[in-house]
């Protein structure tokens, strides 16, 4: 393994007790389970000594390493329940090879991830989502140690299986290949013989996460969802602080079995010099404070060899209330909840926690009496406990360093609601517990404060200020210097245009709130799988899931170049201009697996009549001019009457589709279609059908019929073999086997 041999010696031991205890833990919590009551779908535990014993060895955690459970090498951090102060374990990543771990990840996972295809990988991930559902309740168990109430849990937690769910679903935007098209095919000559294509392949390295604690499962299940799919493993290291909620998802995800060899590793503790160790075809991302993201983007090897870096750095979002809102309106409640939320759920520790709050100053004092008194309702304490609605940081020296930051905030601003000193908690204790109170601020002059756009203090803290008129509210805004994201509460639609088109340039996702949305959005602070996680500036300058553009993030970008068969050849899917094969049988009497990209139909001909064109107008009751009125078309492109378009495919359909009962099932869908040429009446059209690209679906039932969407490149010709119309037609074909 070429792990420090000192290493190895302590594992055998220790691992039997990780084990133990996890079966301990699950034989406690189900008696805990039967014996007390469950308020509020949550199981109160009870702390009694033999639960607390379980737990401390559980959070011994250890390093998953070259396919082993590994020990880190003396020394380490201590790792305490935020809750309650105790030491829990002690984490340490020392004596780890962490070049071995990369090698490893690209020898091993590497190689086995990218002979699996898009829809493979999906799969993969979407049975891993569905596996660790299964153990929810011992995830939660856990997770009330960092500090984190359920409702928090559930964004951590359930929030981070969702993703790999998305991404799982994300599979059919992507062929059944190892690989895919970029885009479309350029033509690059005037004969059409020299073409180029964008394609994709995976990267032939390892991404390394390094994550904040603010999120240790959804930090982690964001982004091994986007580069595994994509077909790339990777090398997590969670903050040590709560890494122990990491190993305990990690150890079920490869207790599953599901993922490839060297797919994925876990660090509990420092990352030591693993960044020195990077290569061209590796991926970096970070989550975490602006400097920390600075000084790791600055190693050596990641600037000489252009490792890709992609850094989420915790920024100064702010939220907007737009001077259309009333204290009679909906969006003013709408407003109070959301900043309310913000503020208190998971203790403030989010990247994407509202930090500056830009209000019209003549609603400043309402405003501030509002939010003062939603902030009273919120219950601090045990996050066990079922009235609790906010638990603590994570853990003591956290809590010091966010009093620090905001001493340097009252350089400019005042607490107006909150203490710095003191919180009243219930079944905890304020001191030995790492709970501070919500933090209100008042920054009356913030056009000439620095501080309150420039020091994040990373827990229940915000700060309110007042703005004159929306373009100084867009001003304020940029003053974060780039953030992650940003909303504007409005029920004008001027307004949310303004300011989205105002402010756009320093936020890399803005919510327009209203009453509208307001039941559905999943709000202010909640990153999608769908959408682009990132923002310019401050926030770091990168963009991770998103959908789609995720995947692409860990492929390689290459332009091919060659005549249209040969990128047919390489990208399985057929250019124009490529040779084309016909064959003796149609192809619509062909099962799935039968069909090959290029084969093609060269169908009889038929003349367009003045009659089908009549006809055509009567049946679908198009009776637009250009079909129908010869008086009317001076001005026009036309010389004469036209076909309708859809006719003219509709025509062509009769020419290449096989009556008879065979393997096609049904069409599916058109897409790309184009009318490229007039067609009057005297035309005689031919088609050419190709097959374009093959899919095969997914049986959802055991009865289901095995089927595959084929995709055909329809040309439509005339008598001067000119085009006159084309398309890709899919269909619905069943199966031989």
């Amino acid at each position: 393994m070429g792990l420090n041999q000192e290493c190895f010696a302590n594992n055998a031991q220790s691992i039997l007790k990780q084990e133990l205890a996890k079966i301990l833990l699950s034989i406690v919590s189900f008696a805990c389970s039967i014996e007390n009551k469950t308020m509020n779908g949550v199981i109160l535990l009870k702390q009694d000594s033999l639960h607390k014993n379980i737990i401390r060895y559980m959070n011994n955690p250890l390093n998953y390493v070259c396919g082993e459970w590994v020990q880190g090498n003396g020394g380490g951090q201590q790792l305490y329940n935020a809750v309650s102060g105790e030491v829990i374990g002690v984490a340490s990543a020392k004596g780890l090879e962490f070049a071995a771990m990369l090698d490893y990840a690209r020898k091993k996972g590497n190689p086995a991830l990218r002979k699996m295809t898009f829809h493979e990988r999906g799969l993969m991930l979407k049975n891993l989502a569905v596996f660790l559902r299964s153990y929810l309740e011992e995830f939660y168990t856990i997770s009330y140690q960092t500090g984190a109430t359920r409702a928090d849990t559930w964004v951590d937690i359930e929030g981070g299986i969702g993703n790999l769910f998305s991404y799982a679903s994300l599979r059919r935007k992507f062929p059944d290949e190892p690989f895919c098209l970029d885009g479309e095919g350029h033509n690059l000559s005037k004969n059409g013989t020299f073409m180029g294509q964008h394609i994709l392949v995976p990267k032939e390295g390892v991404a390394v996460h390094i994550n904040a604690f603010n999120f240790p499962v959804w930090g982690m299940l964001e982004k091994i969802a986007v580069n595994l799919l994509a077909g790339v493993p990777a090398v997590v290291k969670p903050a040590t602080i709560t890494c122990y909620l990491t190993e305990a998802v990690v150890r079920r995800i490869i207790q599953s079995g599901l993922l490839p060899q060297g797919a994925l590793q876990l660090i509990c503790g420092s990352a030591g010099d693993m960044l020195d160790h990077l290569t061209a075809q590796d991926v970096v991302t970070f989550t975490g404070s602006a400097s920390t993201g600075l000084m790791l983007k600055s190693n050596k090897r990641v600037m000489e060899d252009n490792v890709p870096f992609t850094m989420e750095a915790d920024s100064l979002n702010c939220i907007v209330l737009a001077d259309d809102v009333t204290p009679n309106m909906p969006e003013w409640d709408i407003f109070i909840k959301e900043v309310r939320r913000e503020i208190t759920t998971k203790a403030g520790q989010k990247c994407t926690a509202i930090r500056r709050i830009f209000v019209p100053e003549n609603k400043l004092e309402d405003v501030q009496i509002a939010l003062s008194k939603a902030l009273a309702l919120t219950v601090i304490g045990n996050p066990l406990n079922d009235k609790v609605r906010m638990g603590s940081l994570a853990g003591l020296s956290q809590r010091d360093e966010v009093k620090g930051q905001v001493q340097k905030l009252l350089a400019s601003s005042q607490i107006i609601y909150g203490s710095l000193d003191s919180v009243e908690v219930v079944d905890a204790d304020g001191e030995k517990g790492a709970f501070i109170s919500p933090l209100l601020l008042l920054n009356e002059k913030p056009l000439y404060g620095h501080e309150v756009h420039s020091v994040e203090a990373f827990g229940p803290v915000s700060t309110l200020m007042p703005y004159n008129s929306l373009d100084e509210a867009i001003h304020l805004s940029k003053m974060g210097k780039g953030s992650l994201c940003s909303t504007i509460v409005t029920a004008s639609e001027k307004n949310a245009k303004r300011y989205v088109l105002g402010a756009g340039t320093h936020h890399g996702r803005i919510l327009i709130l209203n009453n509208e949305c307001a039941k559905e959005s999943t709000g202010h602070g909640s990153p999608l799988p769908l959408l682009v996680h990132g923002g310019p500036g401050r926030a770091g300058g990168g963009e991770e899931m998103g959908g789609v553009r995720g995947v692409k993030h860990y492929m390689q970008r290459v332009a091919v170049q060659g005549s249209p068969t040969m990128i047919t050849a390489v990208g399985n899917v057929y250019q124009p201009g490529a040779q084309q094969q016909e064959g003796l049988i149609h192809p619509f009497r062909k099962y799935f697996e039968e069909l090959t990209i290029g084969e093609t139909l060269i169908t009889a001909k038929r003349t367009i009549t003045e009659a089908d064109i009549s006809n055509f107008a009567n049946l679908s009751w198009d009776h637009f001019y250009a079909h129908t009125d010869h008086t009317s078309l001076e001005g026009t492109p036309f010389d004469k009457p036209v076909a309708h378009g859809y006719f003219v495919l509709s025509a062509a359909a009769g020419l290449f589709v096989d009556a008879k009962k065979g393997p096609v099932l049904l069409n599916y869908g058109i897409d790309e279609l184009r009318f490229t040429k007039p067609v009057y009446a005297g035309t005689t059209i031919g088609v050419r059908l190709t097959v374009k690209e093959k899919t095969k679906q997914e049986k959802r039932e055991e009865t289901d019929i095995p089927k595959g969407i084929v995709k055909w490149y329809v040309q439509v010709y005339d008598e001067t073999n000119e085009t006159v119309a084309v398309a890709t037609i899919l269909t619905m074909v069943r199966c031989k086997a």
